[in-house]
């Protein structure tokens, strides 16, 4: 339980509102435990005397107590829930900020799927035992002890039976308790994998449909459905016999009390308000383990999401935490010293072997060589979404390891292979990087990178709020609203990471040649690009074969001396791939 108590900790940020409820919840308890005795005094002083006064007076006192135990229960929830829910805010918050901290090679290994449901139903679980550990923690121990308590003191001759039913009663819940948690961690381990097929699922929709795999996709969801409902059922199937039991346990008392009651009674020697007052004792204490084993159950569950959600905050980075150089300004100097990276933690095969080479300040280097090579692993060096397992990547003399993260990143503009757009306007996409950028910047980052045009021709123009991901543009829509975000801030570093290959050749010319404008600042521009007509003017191009810098230089020496590189050139010229790169 330790996972558990380690979250409830949060609360102690709401002690305030986790007091409280409580608190007002004692009110309730304490109007309750008087409710069987005054309902004895009416039936044994009251009725049994004709004494209709007393009656009435005394069914004033019982309204008045039923309304203060209202009051202090309305009182306690509200209490509990206020508590309970910014629990799970804090929670939640905490999640995200962890998976914000993660680095690529985290991500890698965790699955979308199963963070969204740590971030969701597991959060869920803790904050609602929460809300019900404020309201019953309290209520269920007092409650309790406190009709054993009064129906001992009310009739001490019914009261062994609490001896022989209570027993039982612990019992079946301790059985119950070991059959609902390891059945609940399956249940939220299952949940996992439904999210991933779902995430999976949406995130590939344009594929599944253009390879008519819907009913593969249907299949496989209602396998992980199927597997989810049937863990769900024997989870609350195991919890389902706990009213059963208490219900059994709780006739059985009450024939029992009636039945020893009655003969009490008959001889004189009891009165009928005392067994009354005794069997709504009796159920009192019976409702109060009821409400346990529901607590049990909410735990069982709380503490399989608890256990996940430790697990995930204590999760590390797998890298060393960001270095504390400060670096205000940056020149753009980027030099690789034999540098060496896998993917794989504690090595494994490499991706990159041996890298060397050096981008002077203002030089723009290009990074060619077929799909596979590690020219997109090679750039990730360079903002540090990844650590080199041999070797180092400096920054103006500088291990970008040992830049503090912020700084590092604040001078580097990226554009990934992937273009990912955020559900918002295209113009806040673009200046994600400077958000306060005048909206003059933004369209001419915009048109430098070929996305003006399409951009105003929109009904709301810089407005236009783009889908998730956004799905509501074209791929090449989406590279060059990227670009154009990569070009805003006009930091000393540009990394263009195979970013045009989703448009044509003409516009990617045009691209460049925005990008070669006299008007724009001196940058250091690392490009990875599939086709020479993107890195033919660079001042550098390296040729990357399998994880390998196999040669580097201009064009023309590259042309002259490397045969790979004058493959790739030869092929693109006979498929036409180079008819628009002087124009």
């Amino acid at each position: 339980m330790s996972a558990l108590y380690r979250l409830l900790g949060y609360l102690r940020d709401f002690w305030l509102l986790a007091l409280a409820a409580p608190l007002f919840m004692l009110v309730e308890v304490a109007m309750d435990l008087l409710q069987p005795r005054l309902v004895q005094r009416i039936i044994d002083d009251g009725i049994a005397k004709n004494d209709m006064h007393l009656v009435l007076a005394t069914g004033v006192i019982m309204i008045t107590t039923t309304l203060l135990a209202a009051a202090g229960g309305g009182a306690c929830g509200y209490f509990a829930v206020r508590a309970g829910y910014r629990f799970g805010a804090k929670l939640r918050g905490d999640i995200f900020r962890r998976i914000q901290s993660f680095t690529f090679g985290n991500l890698d290994r965790l699955e979308t799927g199963a963070l969204i449901t740590r971030l969701t139903s597991d959060a869920n679980q803790m904050q609602d035992m929460v809300t019900m550990l404020l309201r019953g923690m309290v209520r269920m121990p007092l409650l309790l002890i406190g009709s054993i308590t009064m129906a001992m003191i009310t009739s001490p001759r019914l009261g062994w039976l609490f001896l022989v039913l209570v027993p039982v009663l612990m019992v079946s819940l301790i059985w119950i308790i070991r059959q609902t948690f390891p059945r609940y961690r399956q249940v939220q381990t299952q949940l996992d994998e439904l999210n991933t097929v779902m995430q999976e699922n949406l995130a590939g929709v344009r594929v599944v449909k253009a390879f008519v795999r819907e009913e593969h996709e249907r299949t496989r969801f209602a396998k992980a459905n199927a597997s989810l409902a049937e863990r769900m059922i024997s989870a609350i199937r195991a919890g389902a016999s706990t009213q059963p039991i208490m219900m059994l346990t709780l006739s059985v008392g009450i024939v029992a009390a009636l039945w020893i009651g009655g003969h009490h009674v008959r001889d004189g020697d009891m009165g009928v308000g005392e067994v009354v007052a005794f069997i709504n004792y009796l159920m009192q204490a019976i409702m109060a383990l009821m409400m346990f084993s529901n607590m049990i159950v909410q735990v069982s569950r709380a503490q399989a999401s608890a256990q996940r959600v430790v697990a995930l905050l204590d999760t590390e980075p797998t890298r060393a935490a960001s270095g504390s150089t400060r670096m205000a300004e940056c020149n753009g100097r980027i030099v690789f010293e034999n540098v060496s990276f896998s993917y794989a933690e504690g090595g494994g095969d490499p991706v990159l072997k041996s890298i060397s080479f050096t981008a002077e300040p203002g030089e723009t280097v290009a990074l060619l060589g077929t799909t596979g090579a590690g020219k997109s692993s090679l750039v990730q060096l360079i903002p540090r979404f990844y650590d080199p397992t041999a070797g180092r990547v400096t920054l103006d003399g500088i291990d970008v390891r040992d830049i503090h993260e912020e700084d590092l990143r604040r001078h580097i503009g990226i554009a990934l292979q992937e273009s990912v757009l955020f559900r918002d306007t295209i113009r806040a996409n673009i200046a994600m990087g400077r958000t306060d950028a005048p909206m003059d910047d933004v369209v001419d980052a915009a048109r430098r990178a070929q996305a003006d045009d399409f951009i105003t021709h929109k009904p709301e123009g810089y407005d236009t709020v783009v889908g998730q991901r956004g799905s509501t543009l074209s791929g090449g829509q989406k590279q060059r609203v990227a670009i154009a975000r990569a070009l805003l801030p006009q930091f000393p570093v540009l990394i263009l990471d195979d970013s045009t290959s989703a448009v044509d050749v003409r516009t990617e010319a045009a691209i460049q040649a925005a990008l070669n404008a006299p008007d724009r600042p001196r940058q250091t521009r690392i490009i990875v690009a599939q086709r020479i007509s993107a890195v033919i003017a660079a001042d550098k191009i390296l040729v990357i074969e399998d994880g390998c810098l196999v040669a580097q230089g201009t064009h023309a020496t590259l042309l002259v001396n490397n045969e790979i590189y004058r493959d790739i050139y030869e092929s693109q010229i006979d498929n036409g791939a180079l008819s628009h790169a002087g124009e």
